[in-house]
């Protein structure tokens, strides 16, 4: 692996033109391409194999036409105070908003409320139902805009109009200016830690062609394959931060082997060979980790952890073979300022660095560091047992939108299940009886705790399926709501074993309650397939069996503290106006099995970098605790600005209008801060000196079976031209030989 990538790194210093203009072109295809892509309009949500998709297909196929899949609103009224929805004057206003509102280019329907019965008992709250012939990301702006318009007029009549629905929904929105003052921060940190401008800037100009590449291919790709908003939000945030890590760390080695009198030709090389090596097995867990959300068996999430994987294949080629086209062309000017004029001080007396400092103390107190640093994390990790589970919802939004103040205004005037209603859906095909089913349905539910409304079943044109709707007494994320769902399906198996007929739950609250049941289910097998593999590539990049279990316990750690953090904050309510929580609630259903994916591949690469330096002093007959610290002389530093950009590349996307961004923003953030700085800086090294020698054991068996992947670049000692030797640039040679 190091001599392939070591010739790799030369080829693309040698023909810094050919490849600098290859990714050029790729990236500006890639954008012409994407300007010029159709629209990707709505994502489907579909969790195949559940009641609820079982539930919701079947409506497709029994009452078509119906536009199950198209966009909803629900326009709320509240009369002012001591008047009541169905005074005169306020009734004409409502119903003059329902007739404009049927007048929409995309509205196949709306319901009077007076005739729908959609009126609270007491006569203060009334909502007309307008449903759209297209989902709510394919409307038109026009639609939206003339839905505003509606209600806003109804509110200069006097009464109080919210909209609620997903009518009104809009493409995510990360935040721009959070990702800017990220991008900022990253380069600051890079300008500190390179000490030079030009180094500095190559991380960012590269990370950002790789993102734009990736990103722009998703766009490309969006309508036929069905990517959302969400999909190219990932890519982008986690593109950024691989991609600006990955080049950190070839130029910091590149430098390094300049620093030793070696041609800059042959510092590209070995920087490529080894710190390449290293980018190459870390880039390859993170894939692992993305793509093996394909497991759960959700489109959506598949979809996202392939797109992310994609982008961070394209940010690990452009690391090894852009980063060495482009230090060709900066020369010696990624060396820090001032060196030039250093050089002729004469040698000063070496002054160990902090990283090394704290990596003697370390191995002096092991034990100790150890201790401090498993009870810090699971103190942390203790709110994670509180963890509730859910999917957002209007009643997640900021108090601030319209949806939330119709959500609010809803429950108020109807109670709090009226905004998460179940559909019961009656399949009767194979009863004699499809009415005597549905009624004995409809008497059953309404037997059972929490129900507060059940409404009479309507049946399709062939008479063969019914729908029931159920209003539960509790909020849609409530534990209450979820037992009821639960206790109709159990009622649903005797009906079924004494009628014939099928009864089938669904609805938004059922297919958020199913989703977070199958990702529950799916979290252990994922798991350990992720973890397995990557288990299996780091015994052979590190030639050792406690090395990689040490890596993924410390991992858990830092997951499991991160999600201690994500509850605290997003949940309780922690610090919530400091980060821009307006609203507690549960925590989103795919944060648990996307952080362990995400965090786990993010955490190898922080394992990969500072271990490898490890392994390469051990191999060359450092003692253990010799190599822990040269290893942090050599690593610490730049790893510990690695994370620190990551953090401020995923803290970017915290300042999100879009609740589901902001907590994926802060989840990752933490936990890179957690296991950066506390696993791998602290804990990492401390298990380390406490096993010594044991820590590199590997059988011999294993050893002869296993590939070598000379990730420590022992390969490249008979490789390359003598240290000291006049720069390969072929610019240069040729201007020799005109001369």
């Amino acid at each position: 692996m190091a001599t392939f990538l070591y010739r790799l790194g030369r080829f693309a210093f040698r023909r810094r033109h050919f490849v600098a203009l290859f990714w050029v072109a790729l990236l500006t295809l890639a954008g012409v391409a994407a300007a010029h892509a159709p629209a990707a309009g709505s994502t489907s949500f579909s969790i195949p194999g559940t009641e609820a998709q079982k539930a919701f297909d079947l409506l497709d196929q029994r009452f078509p036409g119906s536009s199950s899949g198209g966009a909803t609103a629900r326009v709320v009224f509240k009369a002012p105070g001591g008047e009541k929805m169905t005074d005169a004057a306020h009734k004409a206003t409502v119903e003059k908003t329902v007739k404009e509102l049927a007048d929409g280019s995309e509205v196949t329907s709306v319901a009077d409320p007076y005739t729908a019965h959609a009126v609270s008992k007491d006569g203060t709250v009334a909502y007309a139902s307008v449903r759209y012939d297209k989902p709510g990301m394919e409307l038109k702006d026009a639609s939206r805009t003339a839905l505003e318009d509606t209600a806003r007029q109804a509110r200069d009549a006097g009464l109080t109009v919210e909209i609620g629905g997903d009518a009104l929904q809009a493409g995510a929105e990360p935040g721009a200016a959070g990702e800017v003052v990220g991008l900022a921060i990253a380069a600051v940190v890079l300008v500190v830690t390179l000490g030079s401008l030009v180094a500095a800037g190559l991380p960012l100009l590269t990370a950002i062609i790789g993102v734009g590449i990736g990103v722009s291919v998703i766009t490309v790709l969006a309508k036929a394959l069905d990517l959302g908003d969400t999909t190219s939000t990932l890519a982008l945030m986690i593109g950024l931060a691989v991609g600006i890590d990955y080049a950190l760390f070839i130029v910091s080695r590149y430098r390094g082997e300049l620093a030793e009198g070696r041609s800059r030709e042959e510092a590209v090389g070995r920087a490529a060979g080894t710190a390449g090596s290293a980018v190459v097995f870390a880039g390859l867990t993170v894939m692992i980790a993305l793509a093996g959300l394909s497991v759960v068996g959700v489109p959506m999430l598949t979809k996202m952890g392939l797109a992310a994987a994609g982008t961070v294949l394209v940010a690990v080629l452009i690391a090894l073979t852009m980063i060495p086209a482009l230090l060709g062309y900066a020369g010696r000017k990624v060396r820090p300022a001032g060196e030039k004029r250093r050089k002729g001080d004469g040698p000063r007396p070496a002054r160990p660095g902090l990283g090394e400092r704290w990596a003697s103390f370390v191995v002096r107190r092991p034990a100790a560091v150890l201790l401090l640093g498993v009870v810090g994390l699971g103190a942390v990790a203790v709110p994670a047992t509180q963890l509730e589970l859910g999917l957002p919802d209007d009643g997640s939004q900021p108090t601030s939108t319209t949806q939330r103040r119709a959500y609010d205004l809803l429950s108020d005037g109807f109670g709090p299940g009226f905004n998460g209603p179940l559909m019961i859906v009656v399949d009767a095909k194979g009863s004699d009886d499809p009415k005597a089913a549905a009624t004995r349905v409809g008497d059953d539910i309404m037997g059972l705790k929490d129900v507060a409304t059940v409404t009479p079943a309507m049946f399709n044109k062939a008479g063969d399926t019914a729908m029931i709707t159920v209003v539960p007494g509790s909020k849609p994320s409530s534990a209450q709501t979820e037992d009821l769902v639960h206790a109709i399906r159990g009622k649903g198996a005797d009906v079924r074993a004494d009628t014939g007929a099928k009864v089938l739950v669904t609805g938004t609250t059922a297919m958020n309650i199913d989703f977070s049941q199958k990702l529950n289910d799916a979290l252990i097998p994922y798991l350990g397939l992720v973890v397995g593999l990557a288990f299996l590539l780091l015994i052979a990049v590190f030639r050792s069996i406690l090395v990689p279990l040490k890596a993924a316990l410390g991992f858990l750690l830092s997951v499991l503290a991160a999600l201690g953090a994500v509850v605290a904050v997003f949940q309780w309510g922690w610090l919530g106006g400091l980060l821009g929580v307006e609203q507690t609630g549960p925590i989103m259903s795919m944060m648990p099995i996307f952080m362990v994916g995400v965090v786990f591949g993010l955490a190898m690469d922080y394992e990969v970098f500072l271990v490898t330096r490890m392994r390469e002093a051990y191999v060359h007959g450092e003692t253990p605790g010799q190599a822990v610290v040269t290893g942090f002389r050599h690593s610490a530093r730049v790893v510990a600005a690695a994370a620190v950009i990551m953090i401020a590349v995923f803290g970017g996307f915290i300042t999100s209008s879009e609740s589901m961004i902001k907590m994926i923003g802060f989840g990752l953030a933490i936990a890179v801060f957690f296991d950066a700085f506390v696993v791998r800086m602290a804990i990492v090294p401390a298990v380390l000196a406490l096993l010594g020698r044991r820590a590199w054991w590997l059988p011999k068996w294993l050893d002869r079976a296993l590939p070598d992947v000379d990730v420590e670049g022992e390969g490249l000692k008979t490789l390359g031209a003598p240290d000291g030797d006049r720069d390969a640039d072929p610019d240069e040679d040729r201007k020799l030989v005109r001369a």
